[in-house]
C-alpha cells in the first residue's frame, strides 16, 4: 500500500513538476542553504508528499536542492528518495550518479585514506573502461576482485564489499549484511549507490564529496527516465542515439572556436575535465619520470571547486603536492610563477601549472609576452640537469574566444592545455559538459587524459552533446554582445559610483580579443576599523544584489553562473565560488555576470537608485 501510494506521489509530481527542473543549470542562491544541500529540499517535499500535495505552485516554492545541478537536482533528489524509500532507509544512502565508474572510485579513496581493506564483487561484469591496474598504480587504491552467481555466494569480509550489478529497470534490491555498497549500473544513465547500514553512514558525506568535485550527479533528463522506469515499473525507456553525429558537429565547432588541431575532450563538467586532465598528466609523469616529485601549482583564490579538486588529488598520492600560486592584485602571476618553478627546477620535480586567465573574481590578465617566455626558460636542477618544462593548464572559463594554443599564437611553443566550463558561454547555461585541448607540443598528453576521461566515465552524455552542437556555433558572437552590455553597465558604475572599484578588462586587452561579460565590484565603504568598514561593505554587498533582485525579478537573479543567454547574475565568490578555498583568500566582493539579452536600461535605473540610497 505505501509502495503504491509513494509510486502515485512521483507520478503526479512528474506530470506537474516546473519546467527549470529540467532545463536549468544554476539555481538561486537567495533559497539555498550550502549546510542543508538535498535535506532541505527533500524535507519540504515530505511534507508535500504527506499531504498528497502535488501542485505545480507547491513544487515552484520547493528550496533549492544544489545551488548547481552538477551536484544534484530536484528530480535526482526525487529519484533517490523514492528509491529511499521504497527500501525503507534514510534518502541520504542513495546517491546517484552520472558516472558507473566513480561511486566505486568514491569508495576506495575513502578506504585508501582509512587504510581500509575492500572487495569488489560482480556477477556479470565490471563497468565499462574499469582497469584495475590503472586504479592501483595511478590512483593508489587497493581492493581484490571477486566474481559470484549470486548473493548468498558472499561471505563476511574484514573490510568494505562493494557489490556491482547492471540491471535495466529501476526497482529495489535485496539487501544482505554482507554487502556494504551496493552500486546499481543504468547504461547509459549512470549509476545509483545504495549506502547499506549503520556502521557505513561516515561514508555518505565523503561520497557525496566526490560526487561534488569529480563528476556530476545523473543528470535531469536521465533521472526522469529513470523515475518513469520506477514508477511504471518498466523497463528503461532509450531513445535511439545520435551521439555521434552531434560530437562530430561539437569536435569542429571547439577546433574552429580554439584554432587547434588536436581533437578536444569533452567531458559532463568543467571539474570532470579538470579532473581527468589531473589524472592524466600524473599517469604520464608516473611512465616517463618515474620516483619524481609531482608538482601542481595552483592559484591561491581560484575558483574553489579548482583549489579543492587539486588538493584532494594530492591527499590520495604521496609523490604529488600543491604549490600555492599568488596571482591577483598585488602579486604578479608572471613573477609568481618564475619563483615557483624555479624551486621546482632545483628540487628536480614535475611541473605542472593550473591558473584561470582572465582571473576569478579579479579579471586580471597577465601580460602574455611575459608569461610565454617565463614558461619557456630552460632550467636546471640543482645537480646542473636540465629541469623538466612545465605543462600550463589554462582555465580559460572566462574567455573561451581568446587563442591561445593554435600555431603561432601566444602559447604555441610552449606545452599548454586549455579548458573550459560547458555550463558558461559554450552551452549558454543549459548544461554542464566542459572540453579541453592541447596545443601540438602537449598533444601526446592528450591520450593519458583521454583514458582518465573513459575510466572515470565521464564522458559527456547524448543530451549534452546535442545542446554543445546546437550553442557552440554562436558561442563568439554572445561574447561579443554581452561583453558590449557590460563594458556600457561598467561605464556607468564608474560615472554613477565613482568611488567604487571595478576590476573589469582594459580597452587594450578587449582589443586582443579579451572580451569577458563579468566584472566584480568593490563597494565603497565607511567606518573607524578595518572591521567596521568590512562589515559595511559586505552589508552593502547584499543591499544592492537584493535590490536588484526585487525590481528586476525576470533578469537579475542570485546565482553563480556566466556566459548565460539571458539576464543579469549576482554573487559574492567568497561565500559561492569560492566556498572552500581558505578564509585569507576569499573575495567579500559582487560578481556580477551579464548576457547578451537583457534590459540593461532598467539595470542603470536601479543601481542609480541604490547609489542614492548610500
Amino acid at each position: 500500500m505505501q509502495e503504491n501510494r509513494i509510486l502515485d506521489y512521483i507520478k503526479d509530481v512528474l506530470e506537474n513538476m516546473p519546467t527549470d527542473w529540467l532545463n536549468i543549470t544554476t539555481h538561486r542562491l537567495d533559497i539555498y542553504d550550502e549546510k542543508l544541500a538535498k535535506t532541505q529540499f527533500l524535507d519540504q517535499f515530505d511534507i508535500l508528499f504527506n499531504d498528497n500535495n502535488s501542485e505545480l505552485s507547491s513544487l515552484i516554492e520547493l528550496p533549492t536542492a544544489y545551488d548547481y545541478i552538477r551536484l544534484g537536482h530536484p528530480l535526482s533528489c526525487i529519484l533517490e528518495w523514492g528509491i529511499a524509500n521504497l527500501h525503507q532507509i534514510n534518502q541520504k544512502n542513495i546517491i546517484s550518479f552520472a558516472s558507473e565508474s566513480i561511486p566505486i572510485l568514491a569508495i576506495l579513496r575513502k578506504n585508501l585514506l582509512n587504510n581500509k581493506n575492500t572487495r569488489i564483487v560482480y556477477s556479470e561484469e565490471l563497468p565499462r573502461f574499469f582497469d584495475a591496474e590503472v586504479l592501483k598504480s595511478v590512483y593508489g587504491y587497493n581492493f581484490n576482485l571477486e566474481i559470484v552467481e549470486s548473493l548468498s555466494e558472499i561471505s563476511e569480509f574484514d573490510g568494505s564489499t562493494i557489490f556491482i550489478s547492471h540491471q535495466d529497470e529501476i526497482s529495489t534490491i535485496d539487501l544482505i549484511p554482507n554487502v556494504d555498497f551496493f552500486v546499481t549500473i543504468y547504461s547509459p544513465l549512470g549509476s545509483i549507490l545504495l549506502v547499506n547500514g549503520e556502521k557505513n553512514k561516515s561514508y555518505i558525506s565523503d561520497i557525496q564529496h566526490v560526487r561534488r568535485r569529480e563528476t556530476i550527479a545523473m543528470t535531469p533528463i536521465n533521472s526522469l527516465v529513470a523515475l518513469t522506469s520506477l514508477t511504471e515499473k518498466s523497463p528503461l525507456h532509450i531513445e535511439k542515439s545520435t551521439i555521434e553525429k552531434n560530437k562530430g558537429l561539437v569536435l569542429d565547432s571547439i577546433a574552429t572556436i580554439t584554432g587547434t588541431t588536436t581533437p578536444a575532450l569533452v567531458a559532463s563538467s568543467g571539474l570532470s575535465m579538470q579532473y581527468a586532465i589531473m589524472k592524466g598528466l600524473i599517469h604520464d609523469a608516473i611512465e616517463q619520470h618515474p620516483g619524481k616529485a609531482i608538482k601542481f601549482i595552483v592559484p591561491t583564490n581560484c575558483y574553489g571547486g579548482t583549489n579543492d579538486q587539486a588538493r584532494r588529488v594530492a591527499a590520495c598520492l604521496d609523490t604529488v603536492e600543491i604549490v600555492d600560486l599568488a596571482v591577483d592584485g598585488d602579486s604578479d602571476m608572471v613573477q609568481s610563477i618564475d619563483t615557483v618553478l624555479a624551486k621546482i627546477a632545483m628540487e628536480d620535480a614535475i611541473p605542472y601549472i593550473i591558473a584561470e586567465i582572465p582571473t576569478n573574481p579579479r579579471v586580471e590578465v597577465p601580460n602574455l609576452a611575459q608569461l610565454k617566455a617565463v614558461l619557456s626558460v630552460e632550467r636546471k636542477t640543482a645537480t646542473g640537469k636540465v629541469a623538466i618544462d612545465p605543462v600550463f593548464i589554462l582555465d580559460q572559463t572566462f574567455c573561451p574566444n581568446v587563442l591561445f594554443l593554435g600555431e603561432g599564437e601566444i602559447l604555441s611553443t610552449v606545452r599548454a592545455i586549455s579548458y573550459a566550463s560547458g555550463s558558461k558561454f559554450p552551452s549558454g547555461g543549459k548544461c554542464t559538459a566542459g572540453y579541453c585541448v592541447a596545443n601540438n607540443k602537449a598533444e601526446a598528453l592528450m591520450e593519458k587524459i583521454e583514458l582518465h576521461l573513459n575510466l572515470c566515465n565521464n564522458e559527456a552524455t547524448e543530451l549534452q552533446y546535442e545542446i554543445l552542437a546546437k550553442q557552440l556555433p554562436s558561442m563568439n558572437q554572445r561574447i561579443k554582445d554581452a561583453y558590449t552590455n557590460t563594458r556600457e553597465f561598467v561605464t556607468y558604475i564608474n560615472k554613477t559610483l565613482p568611488e567604487a572599484k571595478i576590476n573589469f578588462v582594459s580597452e587594450e586587452l578587449a582589443s586582443l580579443e579579451f572580451t569577458p561579460s563579468v566584472f566584480s565590484l568593490d563597494l565603497p565603504t565607511k567606518g573607524n576599523t578595518h572591521e567596521e568598514k568590512e562589515a559595511y561593505k559586505r552589508e552593502l554587498n547584499h543591499k544592492l544584489i537584493n535590490l536588484m533582485i526585487k525590481e528586476i525579478p525576470t533578469e537579475s537573479k542570485y546565482c553563480v553562473s556566466y556566459g548565460q543567454l539571458n539576464g543579469c547574475y549576482w554573487t559574492i565568490p567568497a561565500t559561492s565560488t569560492q566556498g572552500t578555498t581558505k578564509e585569507g583568500d576569499k573575495d567579500y566582493i559582487a560578481r556580477v555576470s551579464l548576457s547578451p539579452n537583457m534590459n540593461l536600461e532598467l539595470h542603470k535605473k536601479v543601481f542609480l537608485s541604490f547609489v542614492k540610497s548610500i
